[in-house]
């Protein structure tokens, strides 16, 4: 998966940087995540408290009809929940950098335009930080075994709706990770993102 999620860096920088086309436009995005983890714990599922992070990035947009495009992006996304086990309070916020490959249907005006897009997305830990009852606060781990805290690779699908007005998109999204990124083998605890995200896009087009 590694090596996947590298080929899609490259590939994405090489595009992005270098004026492959006259119809190809770019989207800067900054907004909000409102995130929590599906936790099933010996086949007791439990919905933890949601948390706030923020998330920033940016992707292409590759037109393939008037009204059809596909947009490969990449995203530095802050996630995490609270949750209790045996009475004891847990906060856990892992920060990932996203790559997504998403299909978009737009409709509408010039001026204002609707929205709809889905696609699948991959994830890889690089930071984030965890509280725990005795309200040390530490930074994550990520691998596998008793000595992590998560694992490093999630992937799930996303799918979502917005408004765009003029260069500026307002969006509104879901993000189901189907990844366990539980770190032990046991199989006992199952641990999977679930992040609700409010967006805003900038718009560069040079159609």
């Amino acid at each position: 998966m590694k090596n996947y999620l590298k080929s899609f860096l490259v590939l994405f920088f090489l595009v992005f940087f270098t004026d492959i086309s006259a119809q190809v436009g770019s989207e800067y995005i900054f907004g909000e995540n409102l995130s929590t983890m599906i936790l099933k714990t010996k086949g007791t599922t439990t919905i933890p408290r949601t948390s706030s992070g923020i998330h920033y990035g940016g992707c292409l947009d590759l037109p393939l009809t008037d009204n059809f495009s596909l947009q490969p992006g990449l995203m530095f996304s802050a996630k995490g929940t609270s949750y209790k086990i045996d009475s004891l309070e847990y906060t856990i916020s892992p920060i990932y950098i996203e790559v997504s490959l998403i299909s978009k249907y737009s409709f509408g005006s010039d001026v204002i335009k609707g929205t709809i897009f889905a696609g699948p997305f991959i994830a890889c830990g690089v930071g984030g930080y965890k509280i725990e009852p005795n309200g040390d606060f530490k930074s994550l781990r990520f691998g596998s075994g008793s000595v992590a805290d998560l694992r490093a690779f999630d992937g799930g699908f996303l799918f979502g709706a917005g408004i765009k007005i003029r260069s500026f998109l307002i969006s509104v999204q879901y993000g189901i990770g189907l990844t366990n990124i539980e770190p032990s083998s046991s199989g006992d605890l199952e641990m999977k993102n679930r992040v609700w995200g409010i967006s805003l896009n900038t718009l560069f087009a040079n159609r």
